[in-house]
């Protein structure tokens, strides 16, 4: 199956509700916390750009895709960075995908993240959720793990002080970023992450430094970033990044596994520096008649589509008044809160395949 964005530990649907150990004491390495607070907000500019690449097989089969975007944002008033990143696909006739939303303070400290996991089985699904928040100097963690009809809930405080040098599944991919940015890992690059029972484990960066690739015809070297996600139960997991020298991710793959992601296309021209030629389409009289042509005709489809489902006008009617009126911080959390009654009583989706190769 598609590996999700960072499996920490191989994925264990029938876990139990174990609370972790809070006697552990594992810490991030003095090189670690180093990095992360030198972070300077202009290395920062150069890591708000999006990335897509596709997912394929071991015979170059398209399985699926990957997108991460970043960007600066607000979040409770408090600037900090929105990483999205998402992966899907379907493999052996099983859609699967991963789902990442986390709010980043300019030093990677998350402040709050959503990880969303599903793979749809014949005859039954596979579905986790995570949502850690910080919340009066703790880091307070919710796992909901659904297997079929049953459901598994798992919950945990830590305090701040114990997770400098934390590494999430967001955090990761904007730290990355920044290290192939300055092309060198430093030695004795320890973090510390959460395996799949919640428990602080240790996570490695190491160089695996330069060579060359093909991307859409073209020779590009890259830089590659090694990963060893360590487990308190099972072996270690590793990945294998490389980075174009602008940062962009060039692959990505879980040694061992047989699925790996990679680039297609290289960035635009503008991204190179090229000259960017604006098209005045209002001037061009044939791309405005079409641009006018397909407006209404998109109009006219979405008026059919509301007519017909007058329930949608009420449903986002009602949810904006609720929401303005609670006004909440947490507007991810609050809308799934506000949708979740609604998941009941959907109908079964189809089952979607792979494309053919």
């Amino acid at each position: 199956m598609q590996a999700p964005l960072e499996d920490d530990t191989p994925s264990d649907a029938l876990a139990g509700t174990e609370e972790p150990d809070h006697g552990q004491e594992l810490k991030a390495s003095d090189e670690a916390i180093t990095f992360m607070s030198s972070i300077d907000p202009a290395e920062l500019q150069k890591c708000v750009f999006p990335d897509s690449l596709v997912t394929v097989s071991e015979g170059g089969r398209d399985l699926g895709k990957f997108n991460v975007t970043v960007e600066f944002a607000l979040r409770v008033q408090q600037p900090c960075l929105l990483l999205h990143a998402q992966s899907q696909g379907a493999i052996d006739d099983s859609p699967c995908g991963t789902t990442v939303t986390a709010y980043l303070t300019t030093d990677l400290e998350v402040l709050e993240e959503d990880y969303h996991e599903y793979v749809q089985l014949e005859g039954h699904s596979l579905e986790k959720r995570c949502r850690m928040v910080q919340h009066d100097g703790h880091m307070v963690i919710d796992k909901v793990t659904t297997v079929g009809e049953e459901v598994m809930k798992e919950s945990v405080s830590y305090p701040m002080s114990a997770l400098r040098g934390l590494v999430t599944e967001g955090s990761n991919l904007l730290l990355m970023r920044l290290i192939a940015l300055r092309k060198k890992v430093p030695e004795q690059m320890t973090f510390i992450s959460f395996d799949q029972g919640l428990r602080i484990i240790r996570t490695t960066f190491s160089e695996l430094g330069l060579k060359q690739m093909e991307i859409e015809g073209e020779t590009a070297e890259v830089f590659g970033i090694e990963r060893i996600v360590h487990s308190v139960e099972d072996s270690p997991t590793t990945w294998q990044c490389y980075f174009l020298p602008d940062g962009h991710l060039a692959s990505r793959v879980q040694v061992g596994s047989p699925v790996m992601m990679r680039l297609v296309q290289l960035p635009s021209l503008l991204e190179k520096g090229f000259e960017n030629v604006p098209l005045v389409w209002e001037e061009d009289m044939q791309m405005r008649s079409r641009f006018l042509d397909r407006k209404e005709e998109l109009k006219a489809d979405h008026a059919s589509y509301l007519r017909q489902h007058p329930e949608i006008r009420a449903l986002t009617s009602d949810f904006l008044q609720f929401l303005l009126l609670r006004k909440p911080d947490y507007v991810l959390q609050f809308a799934r809160d506000y949708f979740l009654p609604f998941a009941s009583h959907r109908p079964p989706e189809p089952q979607l395949k792979a494309p053919s190769p």
